[in-house]
């Protein structure tokens, strides 16, 4: 027997005479998250001017290229070779030149023209070239000779700029009374979601902020603004087909294997760091889960398989693999995250500033001021033009 009583369906338009059933649970679906903020994690210190500076050092350098087209009598015998940088080769240094067996030992060092005995040991015989590179292999002295001249590095002081964060808030008395689903305080929400939107956007200027071109520290009319991870690196920012870095499958930009252990062992060759850190994208993500792909295997009774390649260790260095949305679709972050440090000004974390009551509103604005301390650029590295 079918059912004669009222029933919701019957309950008017709208179901006017029901309480509405809402969940208390708000979704949000923009992208908020920080990955690389959370990898890094809280720095230790804080800046303590809208300057912030740090000092760098290096050790002398011991190797240097040949700064030379022709030579006299040949590429083989040729005793005179000018060099890019003389300052950094004293009379007594081993030389090899490129990766040859030969070593050469200086007698002679006069500005940017070095004075060498050629294949010094019975080594065997090489020829010299424009730009090849010259390793400095040591320094024999003389017994009982006199003090060398000394030479040294200065110190360098480097600088980044701490960045303004502000989002304003305000709430009607009136909203504030009414009952709301899923928010017991419209200015707590408010709050919540706009330091979502702030922390998103430190993360996003970390990766790609830039300074201004003039007036960094900013002025009445220019505002300040913090040099980002990719703008900062100058050394070691590589090309697929330049630069040592070789082509990748498909177009000859890919990213593969080939080209990622290419860029970390230039790295290694240039500085001490010691990369930990890879940060892509999603597509580039996509790629490196590819790189064990044809390893994988999957049995008829496998319910789960896997594609994910969360860490990844070469011989320079076991590296995590951190996806960001923030990066460039076409480019990799090779960093040494020990180096890298995102720290707030004194006394200006993210934080709640009321505003004076003007009227029947509340109104605040949530203010932070953060800045990136970026050290020894060298130390790390990025690859771009990638497809």
């Amino acid at each position: 027997m079918p059912f004669t009583g009222k029933a919701t369906y019957n309950a008017g338009v709208d179901l006017p005479e029901l309480v509405e059933d809402v969940s208390d649970v708000i979704g949000v679906i923009t992208p908020f998250e920080t990955p690389l903020l959370d990898h890094l994690g809280d720095s230790r210190r804080s800046a303590m001017s809208t300057v912030h500076e740090w000092v760098e050092d290096e050790l002398l350098a011991n190797f240097d290229t040949v700064n030379q087209t022709t030579f006299t009598p040949n590429a083989q015998d040729a005793t005179s070779i000018t060099v890019t940088n003389g300052g950094r080769f004293r009379v007594g240094d081993q030389v090899r030149p490129g990766t040859a067996r030969e070593v050469m030992l200086v007698t002679a060092v006069a500005g940017n023209v070095l004075t060498v005995t050629r294949r010094y040991g019975n080594t065997p015989a090489s020829n010299l070239s424009n730009t090849l590179r010259l390793t400095i292999l040591g320094n024999a002295a003389l017994e009982g000779d006199d003090r060398p001249d000394v030479r040294f590095t200065n110190r360098v002081r480097r600088r980044n700029y701490t960045q303004i964060f502000t989002s304003g808030i305000e709430v009607s008395g009136s909203m504030l009374a009414a009952r709301q689903y899923g928010v017991a305080d419209e200015v707590d929400f408010q709050k919540q979601e706009r330091l979502r939107e702030m922390v998103r956007d430190l993360e996003n200027c970390v990766i790609n902020g830039v300074s201004p071109a003039a007036n960094q520290q900013g002025s009445s009319t220019v505002r300040r603004t913090m040099n980002g991870i990719i703008p900062s690196i100058a050394t070691n920012n590589y090309t697929p087909n330049a630069g040592g870095i070789p082509a990748g499958g498909g177009a000859g930009t890919d990213l593969n294997e080939a080209v990622l252990n290419a860029a970390l062992r230039l790295i290694w060759e240039n500085s001490n760091g010691k990369i930990d850190t890879i940060v892509v994208n999603g597509s580039l993500k996509r790629r490196i889960n590819a790189f064990a792909s044809s390893l994988r295997e999957f049995g008829p009774s496998d319910e789960k398989f896997r594609d994910l390649l969360g860490i990844y260790e070469s011989d320079f260095g076991v590296c995590r693999v951190v996806l960001s949305r923030w990066m460039p679709s076409d480019s990799v972050l090779l960093l040494d995250s020990s180096r890298v440090e995102v720290l707030p000004l004194s006394g200006r974390s993210f934080q709640y500033k009321p505003m004076a009551a003007t009227g029947d509103r509340e109104s605040g604005m949530l203010v932070g001021e953060y800045t990136l301390e970026f050290r020894n650029e060298a130390a790390h590295g990025v690859i771009r033009g990638l497809t």
